[in-house]
């Protein structure tokens, strides 16, 4: 096992070393060795370029990965090496820039300040909330309809061993893909605007440009049937070519304790996927996956003595069921399913309404 309290690796020389440092030979005039350099840079290059990329490939190892010192100064010597070897070849030179741009990015990108244990544990959520949502929506099998829409929306339902019932809402929007997406991740503080069952989305911290963690406050349902929740997720945005994926699921933070006045419900993992409709690139394809945990609780919210004359009128066991304070699935599943129906219908009218106002 290699040793980093030196601060090197041993056995590692510098790609530069016996390289970099190219001196006039005694006798020899500066004409004529500038009259050598095309040909010394090429040889100079084929020598510097494969122990840069050796370097580049050693720093991938775990040992070397938080070294980041060392990782700026391969991704610059690359540049720097391929601009001078871009200068000097009369060949093509369109890999050496493409190169090139890659590895001035790379060196912009390791100026970022690296994550925490505690960050990247948040980003590792996330990325699990991703991975088994998309394993859930790529399952087709045993989806069940709860409700159809005459405009062609629709929620389908399935229960799954460990995670439980889960909801699948799948609609078009009449928007482009980046207005929706704009939308939902660049604007989500504004969803309280638009949304009446959301009160409020706040981003609590940002990681990187993919990671944010959230405080979400639900409006309670009509009748407080379902009293006012609220949430603290970790939430992941990622695009892959025309395709947008939002997942994430509920974590723990901090700073964030439970809120007086609001139960602390729990959801995921959950995701909403945006694609342009085939064909149609003015409209996106919005699916959106929806596992919750609302940590109903009825019968607390009633008086005792209401209590006493509820069960004096009524003797079903779904009002008992009530009482000890829980609600039945059934209104559970119709309250969740109408929810993603109206988030659908909102999100619609929000969009248009902000195309209006951009003409």
């Amino acid at each position: 096992m290699m040793e980093r309290s030196s601060g090197t690796v041993p056995g590692w020389q510098h790609p530069s070393a016996g390289v970099l440092k190219a001196e006039r030979p005694e006798g020899q005039s500066r004409g004529e060795l500038a009259a050598e350099t095309p040909a010394r840079s090429s040889v100079w290059t084929r020598k510097m370029l494969p122990a840069t990329f050796k370097l580049c490939a050693a720093i991938s190892y775990r040992h070397l990965r938080n070294m980041t010192g060392l990782r700026r100064q391969a991704a610059v010597t690359i540049s720097q090496e391929l601009s001078k070897f871009a200068c000097h070849s009369t060949g093509p030179s369109t890999w050496i820039n493409q190169v090139r741009r890659r590895s001035s990015l790379l060196s912009s990108r390791l100026e970022e300040k690296p994550f925490s244990e505690m960050e990247m544990s948040y980003v590792k959520q996330g990325e699990e909330a991703l991975q088994k949502s998309l394993s859930i929506l790529g399952d087709q099998d045993g989806w069940k309809t709860e409700t159809v829409v005459d405009n062609g929306d629709k929620v389908l339902s399935k229960v799954l061993p460990d995670v439980g019932k889960v909801f699948r809402l799948e609609v078009v929007v009449d928007q482009p893909l980046d207005a929706v997406y704009s939308e939902l991740v660049d604007n989500m503080e504004q969803m309280g605007d638009w949304n009446p069952n959301v009160k409020e989305v706040k981003i609590l911290q940002k990681i990187g440009k993919d990671t944010v963690i959230t405080h979400e406050k639900a409006a309670a349902t009509p009748g407080n049937i379902v009293g006012p929740r609220d949430f603290v997720s970790v939430r992941c945005s990622k695009r892959r070519g025309s395709t947008c994926v939002l997942a994430g699921m509920s974590t723990k933070y901090g700073a964030m304790p439970e809120q007086e006045g609001f139960i602390r419900a729990e959801n995921g993992p959950t995701c909403m996927i945006l694609r342009p409709l085939p064909g149609s690139p003015s409209q996106t394809k919005l699916t959106w996956l929806l596992s919750i945990d609302l940590k109903v609780s009825f019968g607390a919210n009633i008086s005792k003595q209401k209590q006493e004359f509820i069960r004096g009128k009524f003797h079903s066991r779904a009002v008992s069921a009530l009482l000890q304070g829980w609600l039945p699935k059934t209104i559970i599943n119709q309250v969740l399913s109408q929810t993603q129906v109206d988030f659908a219908n909102h999100l619609r009218e929000r969009l248009a309404r902000t195309v209006a106002l951009n003409c």
